[in-house]
């Protein structure tokens, strides 16, 4: 089992393989609409929620303080009682549970996949400190806004006939587990749009069509983070230095 600290990465030719595969989409879906965004963002002075969204190389995931987390909206999160931070992500199952995951697997999952899979993991503070900075985007939502993104993931767990959530088998690092995952994986659907997805229920101005990489995820990330630039008023000339006046 990989320690928590440990990030998780594939071969190089399996990363190859998939960026080849997600260029088809992109191309497809450069002049698609961008999706709306419901406003979730807190009114000055209301207390804010973290979020962070974590690059692992090939994909990325969402990681929240579990304190933050209502029961009531998210119940599944108590699978990991002892934990301060919990980390989810989703993805296709045979490639996302591989022991040695392969270039054909990533090309099975974009095509045919078999289902796919959440991965929650709880770990500790110090853990995500120990990431890389550049690994790293940390988010501010509204309270609303957390607790739509957090039901997100409370609706992506596929349900036994008891209604319980189905848990596979333990996750890649630390106190994780695998559980089964209701979305459909596929070339235009990835990891990396799931995360965007889950993002905007957030609130955030993220656009989950055409993002399929890591990349585009963390681009759009630190784009939520920066400060907003409104646009002049009508009638209102952009901001430029002030012309001398002619000397006579």
């Amino acid at each position: 089992m990989r320690h928590a600290r440990e990030r998780y990465t594939v071969p190089h030719e399996v990363r190859s393989t998939i960026r080849v595969a997600a260029f088809l989409p992109t191309v497809a879906l450069a002049a698609g609409c961008l999706a709306s965004v419901t406003d979730r963002e807190p009114p000055s002075g209301e207390p804010t929620r973290a979020a962070w969204v974590v690059d692992h190389g090939w994909h990325t995931a969402i990681v929240v303080r579990r304190g933050d987390v209502d029961p009531a909206v998210w119940p599944e999160v108590g699978d990991v009682p002892e934990a301060a931070l919990v980390e989810v992500a989703w993805g296709d199952r045979d490639f996302y549970m591989a022991k040695d995951p392969t270039g054909w697997l990533a090309i099975k999952a974009a095509f045919f996949t078999s289902g796919s899979v959440l991965h929650v993991v709880g770990f500790s503070e110090s853990t995500l400190a120990g990431l890389p900075a550049s690994a790293v985007v940390e988010l501010r939502v509204s309270r609303g806004g957390f607790d739509a993104m957090t039901r997100f993931f409370h609706d992506e767990y596929q349900r036994s006939g008891e209604g319980r959530p189905v848990r596979l088998e333990h996750g890649l690092y630390g106190a994780s587990w695998f559980y089964a995952a209701r979305s459909r994986y596929h070339l235009f659907n990835t990891c990396n749009t799931w995360v965007a997805r889950a993002l905007q229920r957030a609130g955030l101005e993220v656009t989950p069509a055409g993002t399929l990489t890591a990349g585009s995820v963390m681009q759009q990330a630190r784009r939520a983070v920066a400060p907003r630039v409104d646009p002049p008023s009508q009638g209102q000339r952009p901001c430029s230095p002030p012309r001398e006046e002619a000397r006579g």
